[in-house]
């Protein structure tokens, strides 16, 4: 090495060994250091850009289902107005045709009005319920298409002739056994019905079902997300997955303990009890909301990191070209210096092609 020329009196002296050792072993660790931050800021943000793919192909999805159920409404409404067109100029025609009759055609026409207002009423009626059908199967296939995703292993049925009330029939499999099904009936109405409850049970009595649900959007004014009255479950679309979970549990859980020799009716009848008592409502219960909070916990702290990463991006990226700064600084002085290949790879700025590439 060279010797170093002191900056302000000139006097020129060789530098020690141990010195040079020291400045070269600081500069290694900086760098290192530095490296090491980069790789950990490279791992963050390549799942940030995962979680905002998963996010937005999710939103996409679901815009596309809103654009479809719209686009149907919009065909279902322009039908309704062209029936309604037609018959207006239909009756318009016909009174212009009465004007100059006699009284018996007046009383003739006026019961044709009649007819028709009649007829314009029902076709309403009719319409007004096809919309509402329309709204209740797009819920049936979705929640249907959910059930199927989350319990693979299970059959999904059409529902038998007869069984007018039931909407998917889902047939429970543990250990590769037909153990138990499950009646579903989805309501996509703005007031509860205590009737339902009668029905629904009537129809899983046809076909035997295990367990029977209703996914509705108003429950009962006692119920808050989910309750299960007159021996069938009530449930919110939010919550129906949560549900099934349970009630599929329920279900295995009998089955195992009744295939056990070592088990008694006695023991299943417990289960069975427990799992429908209060006690086990209240603590569903405190899973659903415990599960809100959570999620809520998770939204604020998604943003509050959000903030940090982007803070702690501004530091490295300062440290960074505190850090070229430094080595050309003792290049100037220490002018055999070795030369550090890291310096050369571009800053955290410039790396975002090879980011992509590691996602």
């Amino acid at each position: 090495m060279a010797g170093i020329k002191c900056p302000k009196c000139g006097h020129i002296f060789e530098p020690s060994e141990a010195y040079r050792h020291e400045l070269e072993d600081a500069i290694k660790k900086s760098t290192e250091e530095r490296h090491r931050k980069e790789l950990e800021l490279l791992k963050i943000q390549a799942i940030e850009e995962t979680e905002r793919r998963l996010k937005a192909q999710t939103q996409k999805d679901l815009k596309k289902a809103e654009k479809d159920k719209e686009l149907l409404e919009e065909k279902l409404e322009k039908e309704i107005q062209e029936r309604e067109d037609f018959q207006k100029r239909a009756m318009e025609k016909a009174a212009k045709e009465a004007v100059n009759k006699n009284r018996l055609e007046k009383l003739e026409y006026e019961k044709k009005l009649r007819d028709m207002q009649k007829a314009l009423d029902d076709a309403q009626r009719k319409a007004k319920q096809g919309s509402q059908q329309l709204q209740g199967e797009v819920l049936e296939l979705d929640l249907e298409e959910k059930l199927k995703n989350a319990f693979p292993s299970d059959e999904f049925l059409p529902i038998p002739k007869g069984v007018e009330g039931g909407d998917i029939w889902q047939k429970v499999k543990f250990n590769g056994k037909v153990v138990g099904s499950i009646l579903w009936e989805t309501k996509r109405t703005k007031a509860w019905s205590k009737g339902w409850l009668a029905k629904l049970k009537d129809d899983a009595a046809r076909v035997s079902a295990t367990e029977s649900i209703i996914v509705s959007q108003v429950l009962p004014e006692d119920s808050k997300n989910f309750d299960r009255k007159d021996g069938i479950w009530i449930t919110t679309y939010e919550h129906a997955i949560g549900i099934a979970r349970f009630v599929r549990f329920l279900i295995t859980a009998v089955a195992s303990v009744k295939s056990s020799a070592s088990q008694t009716g006695e023991d299943w009848g417990k289960i069975r009890d427990y799992m429908l008592s209060e006690t086990f409502k209240h603590r569903m219960q405190a899973h659903f909301d415990s599960v809100k909070t959570l999620r809520d916990i998770l939204e604020s702290e998604k943003r509050t990191a959000m903030a940090r990463w982007v803070k702690q991006q501004k530091q490295i990226e300062k440290l960074d070209s505190n850090t070229v700064t430094f080595y050309a600084e003792l290049k100037d002085i220490v002018s055999n210096l070795p030369e550090l290949d890291e310096l050369e790879t571009p800053l955290l700025a410039d790396g975002a092609d090879e980011q992509e590439t590691l996602i």
